[in-house]
């Protein structure tokens, strides 16, 4: 009788799951790519990732946050030159470039010192592209 049991509850089990939708990504998703490294490599990686879904379709925010910060810092140019360039062509491609006041704040950067086309996060824009529907997330 238990055995007779177990067996009704995984069919049910098996049945049910095969009527649930699969948690795929649509060929359309956004991505918002949440950069707290001040590493040069795995920001590299970051947005690496990002211009390939960038290029697949995917709408694309970058949130440069916490020692992400210094990526978007004309200051640091001579460590992030290269990620610069990149991000700037993101930006003029149609990508968004985000940056976090708080931690632009604690670190020391200024808003003129940002390069161009980056700009400002608060609730509502990052709150907005973090929340849009079918969002997917990463971070370095």
């Amino acid at each position: 009788m238990m055995r007779l049991f177990s067996l009704i509850l995984f069919g049910l089990a098996v049945f049910t799951a095969g009527l649930m939708a699969p948690a795929w990504a649509g060929d359309e998703d956004p991505l918002f790519i949440n950069l707290t490294s001040d590493d040069p490599h795995r920001a590299d990686m970051a947005i690496t990732f990002g211009e390939r879904q960038f290029e697949r379709g995917h709408p694309l925010t970058i949130f440069l946050n916490d020692k992400g910060v210094w990526i978007g810092a004309r200051a640091q140019s001579e460590i992030f030159g290269p990620h610069q360039v990149r991000l700037g062509t993101l930006i003029e491609q149609g990508a968004r470039v985000l940056i976090c006041p708080m931690c632009m704040k604690h670190y020391g950067v200024t808003e003129e010192d940002v390069i161009p086309g980056v700009q400002l996060g608060n609730p509502e824009l990052t709150g907005g592209a973090l929340f849009a529907e079918d969002t997917k997330t990463l971070t370095w």
